[in-house]
């Protein structure tokens, strides 16, 4: 019994210490001391996001050279266009009209020439009367993110994956 008492009574104590341990202590001000407030000597600066890069852009001679973000580019009017691919394969593409985004720009009247640009440097050249010519000519949208050229009966040259500058020349 004794031992049950013991250990009872070591237990109590321990109990005890951990609430101690647990505790919090507040510090009440004393009537000394003082709260400063700094005052602000400057207006925070504002920090501006930094505009989206520009994503596709029509170059050259133009009467204004465009550049549009994808998001932008997306927010106009779009279609729909068939084309068949190298292995025969006949697809859907949705897009803006090629001569929709050259009219924007304003093409200058003696421009005999328009080159796509890729991101990874490649090029391909189309007359401007061929081009202006096509109905069905579009940027489309790739799932990835960014444009591809898509000339239905063109060339697959001219099927430029990544598009970022439409040179006129």
């Amino acid at each position: 019994m004794k031992k049950s008492i013991y250990f009872l009574f070591v237990l109590l104590i321990l109990a005890a210490l951990m609430l101690v341990g647990c505790a919090t202590t507040e510090e009440t001000p004393t009537p000394e001391a003082e709260t400063v407030v700094e005052e602000p000597t400057a207006e925070a600066p504002v920090v501006e996001e930094p505009a989206a890069e520009p994503a596709l852009k029509v170059t050259g001679m133009v009467t204004n050279e465009m550049a549009w973000t994808e998001d932008e580019v997306k927010a106009m009017e779009t279609m729909t266009v068939q084309s068949t691919n190298k292995d025969g394969v006949v697809s859907d593409y949705t897009g803006v009209d090629l001569n929709a985004l050259l009219g924007i720009a304003g093409v200058a009247a003696d421009a005999t020439t328009v080159v796509f640009v890729a991101d990874d440097g490649y090029t391909a050249e189309v007359t401007l009367a061929e081009l202006q010519a096509c109905t069905d000519c579009i940027v489309s949208f790739r799932n990835q993110g960014g444009f591809s050229t898509v000339l239905p009966g063109f060339s697959g040259k001219l099927q430029v994956k990544g598009v970022v500058e439409i040179q006129v020349k």
